[in-house]
């Protein structure tokens, strides 16, 4: 990272210049994220010790739910210690590590959902090798390609961005490190055309990903339809709406953060607690 001796730190963005505004976002990102970890602490312990929730989808939500805690102890803390002291820096390595670790476990988060899609249309529409198709070793191997893929991508998009000499100064424009906001403070269009390649190879990962969840749901709610009895499909369909809610609420949730329009921008310090928010509401659904 050649940039490390000319930027030692970026300007993040202020949440609001009154004190007693940043004291409230302070207690309402520790009131956010104490209730998000407990929810997960209690997801966490109970998949653990509960030996009827050793099931593939017991241990794709356990792994969902480490994604959730790196998510927040990620970008949380950070801005609870900015609200409190009045502060907007973070230096340059506390911005890469940030800015990787994020994308690390959003895109893990992602990979997790579409394998646990697959859990559900191997559970309604192939029950009789459900089994076979979700062992053990095949839940391990599919977690550990999920995790795998997401620190790959992490890797390449934040060693590219952070190899580029960043020339536009060091305000940021957003309250923690984000590979987009970075990239607008480089003056090299080599390296950002790479980084744009990468971009849509990751956007075409999770489009692909998209099509699969939106033919596994199709294939199951035809599989569910067929179904005789009403407590038959009322029991499938129980199985599946809440995986479908937090999908939904996911990728609503990333499409309003990079594709809401510049004119909304203004709302960012009340929507900023939202990722924290829908952990929580995650974990709710997934809990029912």
């Amino acid at each position: 990272m050649s940039n490390s001796t000319s930027l030692t730190q970026f300007l993040l963005l202020a949440f609001t210049d009154r004190q007693e505004l940043q004291l409230l976002h302070f207690w309402l990102f520790l009131a956010i994220s104490l209730a998000a970890l407990l929810a997960n602490g209690l997801i966490l312990s109970t998949v653990a010790c509960d030996h009827h929730l050793h099931t593939p989808m017991g241990f794709f939500l356990l792994n969902l739910s480490l994604t959730d805690l790196g998510c927040i102890c990620t970008t949380v803390p950070k801005a609870m210690h900015n609200s409190l002291w009045g502060t907007t820096t973070i230096s340059y390595m506390g911005c890469a590590a940030q800015a990787f670790f994020f994308l690390f476990f959003i895109s893990s988060e992602y990979f997790l959902l579409t394998i646990m899609c697959y859990d559900r249309y191997v559970a309604i529409c192939k029950p009789l090798h459900y089994g076979t198709l979700l062992g053990s070793r095949a839940c391990a191997h599919m977690a550990a390609a999920a995790w795998a893929t997401g620190f790959l991508d992490a890797l390449l998009h934040t060693a590219n961005t952070f190899s580029l000499p960043l020339g536009q100064g060091n305000a940021l424009g957003q309250f923690f490190c984000e590979i987009p906001h970075i990239l607008k403070l480089s003056c090299s269009h080599s390296g950002y055309l790479r980084e744009l390649g990468l971009i849509v190879a990751s956007v075409c990962s999770a489009f692909g990903c998209s099509v699969f969840i939106v033919f596994s749901y199709v294939q199951i709610f035809r599989a569910v339809l067929r179904i005789p009895s009403q407590q038959g499909r009322h029991k499938a369909f129980s199985t599946c709406l809440p995986h479908l809610a937090v999908v939904s609420l996911f990728i609503s949730t990333v499409m309003f953060a990079y594709l809401k329009p510049p004119s909304i921008s203004s709302l960012m310090p009340i929507c900023a607690p939202k990722k924290g928010a829908e952990e929580l509401l995650r974990d709710r659904i997934f809990s029912l």
